[in-house]
């Protein structure tokens, strides 16, 4: 009985960067030894078991067969006689499947450290092919790892298209397309995640929504960069420079989904792409059943961004509307993350990724100002039931319009 560091700790380490998790891999056990050891069982398809103490995840040296299409599609072997060389050569990619003994030694019998060093994601064996979730996680890794210079083989690369071609990607459940996108939004560069899907063909199957901006074209004086798609990656890009958050990033994401519907008789103007981009949204989010979290900022950022663009145009009730539509009175918190989101698609065009944008500040203004109404002194004033939200709105109002005053004002001495 041997026991082995593998996988993403040993990659991290030779890579000089912080270590998250240890993965163990353990041969010549069967799961009796490892429970007489102490050891608690775990994995549900293959025997994996707890450390007793650390609590670290430890499992048999296994093998695996393909039986259907489809995540859930394998049949495992694990037995005292699967040796560390059989186990690591089913893994996914060469950088994921080196390992390390008791004594701090490397074992890497397929080349993992030769492509850490000229900086690949390349996969172990053909096998890679018979399982689509792994066109995911070669994607989120680039997402982590091009900022460092790390970048996909063209063999597999090449290996990626034809998996979309046979439509192996078809089986993909939607819980696990969500579970990898959203650590892809976790990752320093998750438009790379976008833009690997897209070069393999996955992203038009799986996210036709986002696959489909690129190419539509937008106002050259707006937007400099033009196209759509492009034009989604630079905000995902400037979220990323905002904020950790990965319900912002999904929010900047999919802002502009309804540009990819827009009719072309008005191209490259986007007329109520707000309203298009959210009944799309809507369907993504179910078809993926991604969380609530993330789908309603997702939603107020797409209906609402260009209302915030337009901040110093909009007259005051507009500007309340705003506010009670994206209820940012009872819930501060996600309207600062829609404002980030406002932020970023601003910033997302070549020549204003440093523009000042003041619709930020203001509209963060006038919502403090008006949530510091107080409720309580218009009901002893007087004011019962309804006439009490109906005054509440109105010296809300009031105060948004002399605010907005100030600030015409300012802006006019400013000119000056």
């Amino acid at each position: 009985m041997r026991t082995y560091l593998v996988g993403g700790a040993v990659r991290d380490k030779l890579l000089g960067l912080p270590i998250k998790d240890h993965d163990w891999v353990v041969t010549g056990a069967t799961p009796d030894d490892m429970l007489n050891k102490g050891f608690t069982p775990v994995g549900k398809d293959f025997p994996v078991f707890l450390h007793p103490e650390t609590h670290e995840e430890y499992a048999l040296a296994r093998t695996e067969r393909k039986t259907a299409t489809g995540y859930h599609g394998f049949q495992f072997h694990a037995d005292s006689d699967v040796t560390l060389e059989q186990d690591v050569k089913r893994r996914d990619l060469t950088i994921n499947a080196l390992a390390e003994d008791e004594h701090g030694n490397i074992i890497d019998y397929v080349n993992g450290q030769k492509d850490l060093h000229n900086k690949i994601l390349r996969h172990v064996s053909p096998a890679f092919a018979e399982d689509p979730v792994r066109i995911l996680r070669i994607a989120r890794f680039a997402a982590r790892f091009s900022p460092l210079g790390f970048h996909v083989a063209g063999t597999t690369m090449k290996l990626m298209k034809n998996m979309v071609r046979n439509g192996e990607i078809n089986a993909l459940v939607p819980e696990r397309v969500w579970q990898e996108m959203e650590k892809a939004l976790r990752e320093p560069a998750p438009e790379v995640f976008i833009e690997v899907l897209r070069e393999c063909g996955a992203l038009k199957v799986l996210f036709p929504e986002i696959d489909r901006l690129f190419g539509v074209p937008q106002p050259v004086e707006y937007h400099p960069e033009v196209d759509s798609g492009i034009h989604t990656l630079m905000v995902l890009q400037q979220s990323c420079l905002l904020s950790k958050d990965p319900v912002v990033r999904f929010a900047a994401l999919t802002h502009d989904l309804g540009k990819g519907t827009t009719p072309k008789k008005i191209l490259p103007h986007h007329y109520n792409h707000e309203e298009r981009g959210y009944h799309l949204l809507v369907d993504l989010c179910k078809r993926y059943k991604i969380p609530n979290e993330y789908r309603q900022l997702a939603e107020i950022t797409t209906r609402y961004h260009t209302h915030i663009h337009r901040a110093f145009e909009e007259k005051p009730k507009t500007l309340l509307k705003v506010l009670n539509k994206t209820d940012a009175f009872r819930k501060p918190e996600r309207f600062k993350k829609f404002l980030l989101a406002c932020i970023a698609d601003s910033h997302g065009r070549p020549g204003y990724e440093g523009y000042d944008y003041q619709q930020a500040p203001f509209f963060s203004r006038i919502r403090k100002e008006a949530a510091a109404i107080n409720v309580q002194d218009i009901i002893k004033a007087g004011f019962e039931k309804k006439a009490i939200s109906d005054e509440l709105h109105k010296r809300r109002l009031t105060l948004i319009k002399k605010i907005k005053a100030e600030v015409e004002k300012e802006a006019e001495k400013e000119k000056q």
